[in-house]
């Protein structure tokens, strides 16, 4: 089984040629489309253009930089040979001018361009997206896919009823675009599980045996030529035709399949034997979305029902094949790929999310942990103290997602690389607490940054704190953040501070201490359990 997670920009991974061009049979993404975003502001052009930053954890911002300006140039230039796409970014560059929104642009469209390029020749992709984008995302999918592979656009009701407004529609859907490669694409329909109250409606015919059966019209658009029903030739109603050649009309009516209704009008015996369910169309308003009383829920702000994956996965591939999702996020992709007997392979730019994503696994299956292949990350002390001179921010994230720690951001945090808040209990009542992280890589570190952490721990009001160096701890560093003493947070005593060697959290020689019972939700991810020959989850 090929089982993969890489940490980047799935750019710069499915150019890296780590995965071969046409090897892929089914692409699902879901990228951040700026659903959180205030539109107005995206369409502002700049005052000026500057140096984009990497992208944190959840957040779903773009903006026009010189870094987009090159990327956009090089759709420009038909590096890709896709003359369509080239015409169709400067068209819409000319119409929205370079504002965040046509970053977006840019942004999707390049990295499409490399998706597709991964994808088998009988591959299929879905695309998850938003009434803000969709418009302009099935223009770049046209491009790039060509029209005539266009297979569906789904509408995913992720909502039943929503807050009234008084000035527009509530919003209670989601759209799927899917796309092939070419004509030959696998296809399973899919149906959803017997109606009771329609069975109860309209098999109400009951054969000599005991067979329920239902009637159906035999006939349907378009005119066809007469047939012949035993010893009677009987035309088609006007302007419609019967829907079974004449070889099958015998063969149906020599096993008794037909009840005329009126003379000359045919319908067809459907067994209840034989109803698998109804047929899902393109309108899905049978899968629920995460609420938070969801069993399967981690608290990833816009994660997805595993139903919703399974379904896709289940029509559009078969055991064995390879599926990829380049915007993984919390997982899900992967997990029902997993569950499915897939293989799989997930890209995230979030630190964060690659660690939650591994701790989801390995809680739902524990028996592949040591098959989990991660690229991209460090994997031991050496890598993480070339990382920390290389990138000191990318250190930073890495080191707070092994903490499954929320990163902080840069100018907004109160001097927080990382947080992490818990629940305990004090004087018979639930109580918030918070535990901030500071992380530090270079070499030349000393007691004067404990104390700026223990100002930003006093100045947040945090019960606890952690600081982890690259390096080894000084002495005094050690000493100070021993004469911060301890903390009671329900039945067990906590350090206030801890002061940890990087070294020793990689070996397992240190942990950081604190409580767990109310951290982040996804330490709650569910097992897979086989229960009465089918997978539940269970919490």
């Amino acid at each position: 089984m090929r089982r993969q997670l890489y940490y980047g920009d799935c750019l710069d991974v499915l150019r890296s040629d780590a995965i071969e061009k046409g090897s892929i049979d089914l692409i699902y993404l879901d990228p951040p489309f700026n659903s959180k975003a205030t539109y107005n502001i995206l369409f502002k052009a700049p005052v000026e253009l500057g140096k984009s930053s990497q992208i944190i954890a959840f957040e779903d911002t773009w903006h026009w930089t010189l870094e987009t300006q090159s990327e956009f140039s090089e759709i420009l230039n038909n590096r890709f040979g896709n003359v369509n796409l080239a015409k169709l970014v400067s068209a819409l560059y000319d119409f929205l001018g370079p504002n965040d929104f046509m970053a977006y642009v840019v942004h999707i469209s390049l990295r499409l361009l490399e998706i597709h390029n991964v994808l088998k020749n009988d591959g299929t992709m879905y695309l998850h997206c938003d009434m803000n984008a969709s418009h302009y995302i099935k223009l770049i999918l046209d491009s790039i896919f060509d029209k005539k592979n266009f297979r569906a656009e789904i509408i995913w009701e992720k909502i039943r009823t929503g807050k009234s407004q008084s000035s527009h529609f509530p919003k209670h859907h989601d759209t799927i675009f899917c796309y092939s490669s070419s004509d030959d694409f696998v296809f399973y329909a899919q149906r959803d599980e017997k109606d009771q109250n329609y069975i109860d409606k309209y098999f109400i015919f009951k054969e000599a045996d005991g067979r329920h059966y239902r009637l159906i019209p035999f006939s349907q658009g378009t005119q066809g030529p007469p047939r012949r029903f035993g010893n009677e030739i009987i035309p088609p109603p006007d302007g419609k035709h019967w829907i079974w050649s004449q070889d099958r009309i015998d063969e149906a009516f020599s096993n008794n399949m037909f009840v005329f209704t009126k003379p000359g009008k045919p319908s067809l015996k459907f067994y209840l034997d034989d109803y698998k369910g109804k047929s899902i169309g393109t309108m899905w308003t049978d899968i629920p979305p995460i609420n938070s009383q969801a069993k399967e829920r981690l608290g990833y702000p816009t994660q997805k029902p595993i139903k919703l994956l399974e379904r896709i996965i289940n029509t559009s591939s078969n055991e064995g094949d390879t599926v990829l999702d380049p915007f993984c996020g919390c997982g899900t992709t992967v997990h029902a790929s997993e569950k499915l007997s897939r293989n799989w392979i997930g890209i995230d730019i979030a630190y964060l999310a690659i660690a939650v994503i591994k701790d989801r696994l390995i809680k739902a299956f524990p028996d592949i942990e040591n098959e989990i292949e991660i690229k991209g990350i460090p994997k031991s002390y050496a890598d993480a103290l070339e990382l920390a001179k290389a990138s000191p921010d990318d250190f930073q994230l890495w080191v707070t997602s092994l903490l499954k720690a929320m990163p902080g951001k840069k100018g907004a945090d109160g001097g927080r690389d990382g947080f992490i808040f818990f629940q305990y209990i004090e004087n018979n009542k639930i109580q918030k607490g918070q535990l901030i992280i500071e992380v530090k890589g270079g070499e030349r570190i000393g007691v004067d940054a404990v104390h700026k952490l223990i100002s930003v721990i006093e100045g947040n009001k945090a019960q606890l704190g952690v600081f982890i160096s690259a390096h080894k701890p000084t002495r005094p560093m050690l000493e100070l953040s021993n004469t911060q003493g301890f903390i009671d947070l329900g039945k067990k005593e906590y350090p206030r501070l801890q002061v940890i060697w990087l070294k020793d959290l990689l070996e397992g020689k240190m942990n950081v201490l604190y409580p767990e019972s109310g951290h982040l939700d996804y330490l709650k991810s569910p097992k897979e359990e086989l229960k009465d020959n089918s997978i539940e989850l269970y919490s």
